[in-house]
């Protein structure tokens, strides 16, 4: 009788059909389906498109895995310490240039509301957070320019002040008084390791637990971006061949506010990874998108993409949650006619 079960390293080797590298290889198998002769320029453009950005990729990961590995999220504290005013402004700092995952931190910021931490501050934290850290800073600055790395991080900065200052205004109003759920809701859209504890180890190779962390943390992320970064240019390329410039010119084209609105309301529902809406934007971009859209479009969806929302809802009640994503609309729309202004 044949064997009719899979044993579980071949379920194993299935499983790297999930997400990104399924929907990537299924993209591949459709055009050289359905046109043969693009097949090769795809792949050609996806693998040169992967290697001008590994030199930022390198530089992400190798950051990242240090932070993590040296325990800089203690240092997260110290941006709710202080007075009121002073923790919005270090919130959004340490949100918007620190690589602390929105997630990641729940259980943190949720003893933080609980013991009094303004949920100005929190507020803060939770805007920039999903907008910008150092391997997200390399990836648009090697794909989009440096210019709009750095007007994409003092939007970070500047979106999570306003709605961090708005709320800290309106915190005795009822809207914003009694912020938090019940039994805040169990999240799991991080997986990364429980954070060390107590003040930094900068030199952390001293010891094999934070070496360890290092090497787990590079692997993880470098697999992360490789994976996303590949489904991103080949829908990046599949784009450029396939959809229309005129399509993008007439929808995020042109002059006025209207293209940044449109941007913001196309990114919330299309942004499915802050690494992967790079290659996206530049592929607009080239199309006819104009730089104010683009940039209203990653504010939009960076903020209220389901791992940050979920970072948010997770804790507080549905109309401080409406709060928050009412925040990363209007930002992202002032941050685009900003950009627009100056680019």
């Amino acid at each position: 009788m044949a064997e009719t079960t899979q044993s579980p390293p071949v379920l194993h080797r299935l499983a790297f059909l999930k997400g990104a590298w399924g929907i990537t290889l299924a993209l591949l198998a459709l055009i050289a389906l359905l046109d043969p002769p693009q097949i090769v320029p795809t792949v050609i453009f996806t693998a040169e498109a992967l290697l001008g950005t590994a030199p930022f990729i390198a530089f992400a990961v190798l950051a990242v895995a240090y932070l993590k590995a040296s325990g800089a999220e203690s240092l997260l504290a110290r941006a709710f310490e202080g007075n009121p005013a002073r923790m919005v402004v270090m919130a959004a700092a340490l949100g918007g240039l620190s690589p602390f995952c929105s997630c990641e931190v729940i259980p943190f910021i949720a003893a933080l509301l609980a013991v009094g931490a303004p949920l100005g501050a929190v507020m803060a934290f939770w805007l920039a957070s999903p907008l910008m850290d150092p391997a997200m800073f390399a990836i648009t600055s090697g794909t989009l320019g440096f210019d709009f790395a750095v007007a994409k991080t003092i939007a970070a900065l500047g979106v999570g002040m306003v709605g961090g200052f708005t709320v800290l205004a309106l915190s005795r109003t009822p809207l914003f008084n009694d912020p938090l759920r019940a039994q805040p809701a169990k999240s799991s859209c991080c997986s990364s390791a429980k954070p060390f504890s107590g003040a930094p180890v900068w030199k952390f190779w001293q010891e094999p637990e934070r070496r360890a962390s290092f090497s787990d943390t590079a692997l993880t992320n470098a697999v992360f971006l490789v994976k996303w970064l590949t489904l991103a240019y080949v829908v990046e390329a599949l784009m450029l061949t396939y959809v229309p410039a005129e399509w993008i010119a007439n929808i995020l084209g042109g002059t006025g506010i209207m293209p940044i609105i449109l941007g913001a309301l196309v990114g919330a529902p299309a942004y499915l990874n802050g690494y992967a809406a790079v290659p996206l934007i530049d592929a607009l971009l080239a199309q006819g998108m104009t730089q104010g859209a683009a940039m209203s479009f990653v504010i939009a969806g960076g903020v209220s993409c389901i791992p940050a929302a979920i970072a948010v809802w997770a804790l507080v009640k549905p109309h401080v949650f409406a709060a928050y994503l009412a925040f990363a609309f209007v930002g992202a729309i002032f941050a685009g006619m900003a950009w627009q202004w100056v680019a």
